[in-house]
């Protein structure tokens, strides 16, 4: 056992109280920090005399290298403290401070630990510029009886530059404030009660020491104590009423002025110390001469020592009763009770000061008393060394101090000398450790030898010097006073070593002898892993005497250590020196330590490992009994019967055992009670999923699975009581130990007779070895699906373990369920694996069948006298085990349901690979009947969709096997197949056994798995799969195929509104606002920003809500018409909780208010049209008056105000014109012309899936938005002979109100087609041609503009159909009339060329 670091805290957020102390280190703004530290610079040498030598370059990088350092150095430059009850923790620097305290809590591995966390934070300068320079945090004792030993709180001091000091609590609330000297603070030190532990020693009394340049100021510790608790009672009091004034005693301190010595950095007060006779005259001659008197008592003197410079070390002695102790008046740190009168009294004490107070303060300053004088008696004289620090050590006999050349000097405190001196520490934090010697860990021997062996013998108490040396980043741990280093550690070079050198404040003689706290004397604290730690050393580290038996006995097991790490060749010869080494050590805890080693050794053969037992074994046996440890022993006898277990078990698996009997199908039928037709569907459904599971799992080489090192073999068992235990191992550590057992057995290569009579025999219980068997049989599912000797196996295996006596207790018969096959079942259950856990249930089940059997006919007897009264009896154990099989009929059924299910998981298509899923796809979780129990009545229905969404499989593949399933019954019609078949894709016709797999999974769960649940579950997963990537538009319109395949309107109308709630008005209401912002189609970089997904994604987007509505608006009318479907569970899984299903969710959605759905169903229209064509200058909102736009996004069941009556006709003229360019723009993209060809830049591309009839939906929002529908489809009619699709014109034409307007709209077209014909081609008949006709006509073909025309490639013959389909539309006393017979005669001219 050695010296060890060990972590007891951490920080939760360290980093952030960096942040607070250093804003420029801040990890945002590092640039901006460099570049205000290098504007503040007013130094000459930082700005770089060299640089015109070219290192300008450079310096960036080294101000990053600096500011880099200071990051992790920060604490080095702070002040820190920390209670030695770990209960609180202050980090200050300058003005600020931060107050940590420890909480529990829970580790990112999980794990409660305690952590550090801020509890307060903030400024604590008064006067303007001073700093905190030093800082204490001091537990004060409860005095309550009932305490527990934990501090009542802790009362922080700090020490100012401007000489002040102040006293807060935890919360940062000031106590109290008191100026006893006018120059900065240079420490605070403090020294709590110690019982003494001689009655020679001077006990010593609590006080607060406070360091000046040239003065030390003492606080008498009792006063102090009582003040604090005073003042903590006024301010709780104050702040509930404000009334309460109580005055509290005064504080007793004094004030000594050093003299004699050039600079103090440093102080340790030593306390009260009484000089021998001998001491005393030595003293008195040194200062007197010779002729010096001396008293008959000697003189009680208070001790100081300082180390700075001239002297390096100085030696202060006060005597008692020189001077009387001068009394503090404290003052309450009250606000509401401060006065101007405070400040008059003599120690001024200062608390919380409003402005007008400290205009006050600065006026009159408070009095600050004389310091007595006191020369330095002696020192160490080195002109040359600087002293930085001491530390004293806790039994106040030593003391360690650190200088300006890397030194640290031990020094005698009562003799005044240096004893030992440490080089190459430069910047060096020390700190001390005490430890007390624990009496039971003395060698019993040497007690036998004395005659007051019964007596209490005092502990030894040795102390370590910890010395931590940044610059090299190691932690040593020295012995003193000239012991040797017994513990180094790398710790880096940023910590901060703390030692306080106290405990808790307000115990005597008496307190504290009941109370015994956990304090820590000393700290380490990382900055770069955010952590605290401490160092522990064992005691016996101290002792230095070479016949120190624990020393040797520590010796002997460094040197065992060795020796088992080396390789040696002679085996032999290592173990008669590990079995030497070993029978020498002397201690028993050591001796153990010993043997756990040797057990857990590698290199060691099994047969050296139970020689060195036995040797050890028969040493204990051989020595006298009061001297032998009877745990040692009871630990050796343990490990030899896990080491004879371990042999035995070997011996085993390495003889030539082979069954010589072969194995029918015929035998397995029987064994397994089944009958030929029930066989044959087992094995076919394993052979379905040995095939399907064989693609998505990789099996690895069992080949070693019944090897297993002895090392291993103890890790995993430990021996309790009367009985062998595995220990808390993972489950692959499990199934090992299971292999090593019993895997030669399952592949009947081992005798199974001989195993398990072999672990009876060891005590390994019945429920342990299946527990154990069953985890090897379940996880090598692979190899025992191959051959079916195991199930063999595995039927003998089960039915010795049942045999066994405490397997099947007697008792359990008259019980409904047994525990043993329970527990088997309960694996079963659990199982992943569920091809094997089928097979070892059948197993299961004829086995107990078979034992049921037997014990009924030992029981009941088949004898002619009293049967009636065995029939009776017969029924009453028979109604005992029905339950029991009942439950394993049940379980199989369970597992077949599970097996097929996981087979079609497993399944894929033939020809074609599973879709590459744009996301990180998560594998399908392998199912288990607990996971089906647990996963509530949507789990089997909810697995399949995962599977579905998988393979992306179009949901007309589903209704497929559905309807071919149905189409096995008769009297179905088989035409719905065969419809089915022209629908399905040439993707989706190659699926292999998918087919097959799902129509038997129909058959398996027609409840579960019913068409309308399927759907309702795929839907879902696929708008939750589109969610994760809203750029997988296709993800969305697969949803909405899913949720129109669903057949009962109350099912779709729930989904539709769920998914409208849960994922897609909130986008769509983004998407709404964002168009209207910009008065166009969006681009894609503002798509993302708003909607979370681009343009074209957005497109898709908008067209699938316009189809989720609209199925929800035909949902709401049908389900009037539909009963509420009942969902019912198969009878297998009756027991199944969990969460709620989807299709339940469902049903429980409210009706919608139809005419709100239909408001929003106009809105997405319009949205719709604006993506797809890419339309400018359209608001959509603008398209609706207030009360429509207030309706937009409210909750599509409540009933909201909606638009009605007359439209203002300004709405009505924007609806309008925005219709009409709706109809353009879907004509263009219907039918582009060589025009439209060259202008693809601004073409939106074609949506996912099947596109909108954009006339029929013109027609339909015009009927919503109150524009005239038959203004649309002239425009429509218009648009179409404008691109030169006249036969669609005409049909379309049919359909228009007004013939009038429409000829004259077309006589214009036709006027532009004849314009383009004569005047833009410029050939010569067609200007012969020109020259004949009509001046009237002249002038108004003259008058027409062709660049209106999208066409001017259409045939004039065509053109003259035209003008006769307008000579029919216009009534003769139309005034256009004449104009269109001259144009007819113009259009027959150009179509007949002259002769």
């Amino acid at each position: 056992m050695a010296c060890s670091i060990v972590q007891f805290c951490s920080f939760q957020d360290l980093q952030a109280a960096r942040d607070f102390l250093f804003p420029h280190l801040r990890e945002e703004t590092p640039v901006g920090a460099l570049r205000r530290d290098r504007s503040k610079s007013t130094n000459w040498e930082d700005d770089g005399w060299g640089a015109w030598e070219e290192t300008e370059p450079q310096e960036p990088e080294e101000e990053g290298n600096t500011c880099k350092t200071q990051k992790t150095s920060w604490l080095q430059d702070c002040v820190l403290s920390l209670s030695p009850t770990n209960d609180l923790m202050v980090i200050a620097r300058e003005q600020k401070a931060v107050f940590l305290v420890p909480k529990w809590k829970y580790s990112d591995k999980g794990k409660e630990e305690m952590q550090f966390a801020v509890a307060w934070s903030g400024s604590l300068n008064v006067e303007e510029g001073e700093c905190v320079i030093s800082a204490l945090c001091i537990p004060l004792a409860s005095q309550k009886r009932s305490s527990t030993g934990r501090p009542d709180w802790t009362c922080i001091v700090l020490g100012f530059t401007s000489g002040s000091v102040r006293f807060y609590t935890e919360n940062g609330v000031l106590l109290l404030a008191q100026l006893l000297n006018e120059d900065p603070v240079l420490q605070l030190k403090c020294r709590t009660y110690e019982i003494p532990r001689h009655p020679g020693v001077t006990e010593q009394n609590e006080e607060l020491s406070i360091l000046y340049p040239a003065a030390i100021v003492t606080i008498d510790g009792f006063s102090l104590f009582q003040s604090l608790r005073a003042c903590r009672n006024q301010v709780a009091k104050a702040a509930a009423s404000g009334n309460e004034n109580i005055q509290p005693p005064p504080l007793a301190y004094k004030k000594w002025g050093l003299q004699d010595i050039d600079t103090i950095l440093d102080h340790a007060s030593i306390g009260i110390m009484t000089l021998s006779p001998f001491d005393q005259m030595k003293t008195a001659s040194n200062i007197g001469g010779f002729n010096a008197a001396i008293k008959n008592s000697p003189p009680a003197m208070s001790q100081y020592i300082t180390v700075g410079s001239n002297p390096f070390t100085g030696f202060f002695y006060a005597l008692e009763g020189s001077t009387q102790p001068l009394l503090s008046h404290v003052a309450l740190a009250v606000a509401s009770k401060l006065t101007s009168a405070l400040f008059n009294a003599a120690s001024g004490w200062l608390g919380w000061k409003s402005k007008h107070e400290e205009e006050a303060v600065q006026k009159q300053k408070p009095k600050v008393e004389p310091a007595t004088p006191l020369a330095v008696r002696f020192g160490l004289p080195d002109s040359r060394r600087h002293g930085e620090s001491i530390c004293l050590s806790p039994c106040n006999t030593l003391a360690a101090v650190t200088d300006d050349f890397g030194r640290v000097i031990l020094l005698d405190v009562a003799r005044g000398i240096a004893i030992r001196m440490w080089k190459g520490y430069r910047g060096a934090q020390i700190g001390w450790i005490q430890i007390v010697e624990d009496l039971h860990e003395r060698v019993p021997e040497k007690a036998d030898f004395s005659p007051f062996g019964n007596m209490q013998v005092p502990s030894r108490v040795a102390q370590f010097l910890v010395i931590y040396a940044p610059r090299r980043g190691i932690l040593e741990v020295w012995s003193t006073q000239q012991g040797p280093r017994v513990g180094a550690f790398n710790v880096g070079k940023h910590c901060r070593l703390l030692y306080p050198g106290y405990k808790i404040m307000g115990l005597n003689n008496i307190t504290s002898q009941s109370w015994q706290p956990q304090t820590y004397q000393i700290c380490l604290v990382d900055p770069v892993s955010a952590s605290v730690k401490t160092v522990t050393v064992p005691f016996h580290l101290a002792l230095s005497d070479k016949k120190s038996e624990r020393a040797k006995d520590l010796h002997l097991v460094k040197k065992l250590s060795v020796l088992l790490k080396t390789k040696s060749p002679n085996l032999d010869l290592v173990e008669t020196e590990i079995k030497e080494l070993i029978l020498d050590i002397k201690h028993p805890a050591t001796k153990k330590q010993a043997l756990e080693s040797i057990l857990a050794s590698e290199r060691l053969s099994f047969s050296c490992i139970r020689n060195i037992t036995h040797t050890l074994t028969d040493a204990l046996k051989n020595q006298e009994l009061e001297s032998v440890d009877e745990g040692l022993l009871q630990f050796c006898a343990n490990k030899l019967k896990l080491l004879h277990l371990y042999e035995s078990v070997c011996q085993l698996n390495s003889c030539d055992f082979h069954s010589g009997t072969s194995f029918s199908d015929n035998d397995l039928a029987v064994l397994l009670r089944l009958d030929e037709k029930e066989l044959l569907k087992l094995q076919a459904l394993l052979e379905k999923y040995k095939q399907e599971n064989s693609r998505t799992t990789v099996w690895f080489s069992d080949a070693k699975d019944s090897v297993l090192p002895v090392k291993t073999f103890l890790e995993y068992l430990e021996y309790e009581k009367d009985g062998i235990s595995v220990k808390k191992i993972s489950e692959e550590e499990y199934v090992t130990l299971g292999s090593f057992f019993f895997w030669k057995c399952l592949h009947g290569e081992s005798s199974t007779e001989d195993m398990c009579h072999a672990l009876e025999l060891a005590g390994l219980s019945p429920q342990l070895l299946l527990s154990l068997l069953l985890s090897v049989w379940l996880s090598k599912e692979k190899a025992v699906l191959e051959k079916s000797q195991s199930v063999c196996c595995l039927h003998t295996m089960l039915s010795l373990l049942s045999r066994m006596t405490v397997a099947i207790d007697d008792t359990w018969d008259s019980q409904p369920v047994s525990p043993w096959w329970q527990q088997m079942r309960a694996a079963c259950i659990q199982s992943e694996n569920n091809g094997a856990a089928l097979l070892s249930a059948h197993v299961g089940h004829s086995v107990a069948a078979h034992i049921s059997n037997s014990v009924t006919e030992k029981k009941f007897p088949q004898t002619a006298s009293g049967a009636r009264a065995e029939v009776e009896a017969l029924t009453d154990s028979w109604e005992a085990l029905s339950l029991d099989t009942e439950y394993w009929r049940l379980l199989l059924k369970q597992l077949e349901d599970c097996l097929l299910l996981q087979t079609l998981l497993h399944s894929r298509p033939g020809s074609r690979p599973c879709r590459p899923a744009p996301l990180p796809s998560e594998p399908l979780p392998r199912l288990s009947v607990r996971k089906l129990l647990e996963g509530g009545k949507g789990g089997i229905a909810d697995s399949v969709a995962k599977w579905v969404f998988k393979q992306d499989l179009s949901p007309m593949v589903l209704k497929l096997a559905n309807q071919e399933r149905d189409a096995e019954k008769p009297n179905e019609p088989k035409d719905l197949v065969n419809r089915g078949l022209i629908e399905l894709s040439e993707a989706d016709m190659d699926l292999g056994t998918i087919p097959d797999l799902l129509r038997a999974a129909y058959e398996q769960f027609p409840c579960s798995l019913e068409p309308d649940v399927l759907h309702a579950h795929c839907c879902w997963e696929y708008v939750v799969q589109w969610n994760k990537d809203p750029e997988e538009a296709h993800f969305f319109v697969r949803s909405i195929e899913h949720l129109k395949h669903i057949a009962n309107a109350h099912v779709q109308n729930g989904i539709a509104l769920m998914m409208w709630n849960t994922f897609l008005v909130k986008r769509f209401s983004a998407a709404t606002y964002l168009m209207d912002k910009v008065g166009k189609a969006p681009k894609e970089r503002l798509c993302r920003r708003d909607v979370g997904m681009s343009d074209t994604a957005v497109t898709s987007f908008l067209g699938s809500c316009l189809d989720l509505l609209q199925t929800l608006m035909e949902a709401d009318v049908s389900r009037e018409e539909m009963q509420m479907p009942v969902l019912d569970t198969e009878d297998a899984w009756l027991t199944v909780e969990g969460p709620v299903s989807i299709v339940e969710l469902a049903l429980e959605q409210k009706h919608i208010h139809y005419p709100l759905v239909e408001h929003h169903s106009v809105l997405c229209s319009v949205l719709y049209a604006i993506m797809r064509f890419a339309l400018k200058t359209v608001k959509p909102l603008s398209l609706f008056d207030s009360k429509g736009k207030n309706a937009f996004f409210k909750d599509l069941t409540s009933i909201q105000l909606l638009p009605s009556g007359e439209m203002d006709p300004n709405f009505i003229s924007v609806r309008q014109q925005f219709l009409l360019k709706v109809v353009s723009a879907a004509v263009q993209a219907q039918h582009p012309t060589t025009r439209d060809r060259d202008a693809t830049e601004e073409a939106p591309a074609t949506p996912f899936g099947k596109d909108q009839d954009w006339p029929v939906l013109a027609m339909d929002l015009a009927h919503h938005l109150q524009v005239s529908e038959d203004v649309v489809r002239r425009h429509y009619v218009g648009e179409l002979y404008n691109h030169g699709v006249d036969h669609l014109g005409e049909e379309a034409a049919l359909q228009v109100q007004d013939k009038e307007v429409l000829a004259s709209q077309l006589l214009v077209l036709t006027g532009q087609r004849l314009a383009h014909a004569l005047l833009h081609t410029q050939t010569r008949d067609g200007m012969e041609l020109l020259a004949r006709l009509s001046p009237t006509l002249c002038t108004w073909l003259k008058a027409m503009d062709p660049q209106d025309l999208q066409n001017t490639e259409v045939p004039i013959a065509t053109t003259a159909k035209l003008v006769h389909k307008v000579i029919e539309l216009l009534p003769e006393n139309h005034g256009q009339y004449s104009l269109a017979l001259h144009l007819l005669d113009a259009v027959e001219a150009v179509a007949v060329p002259p002769l």
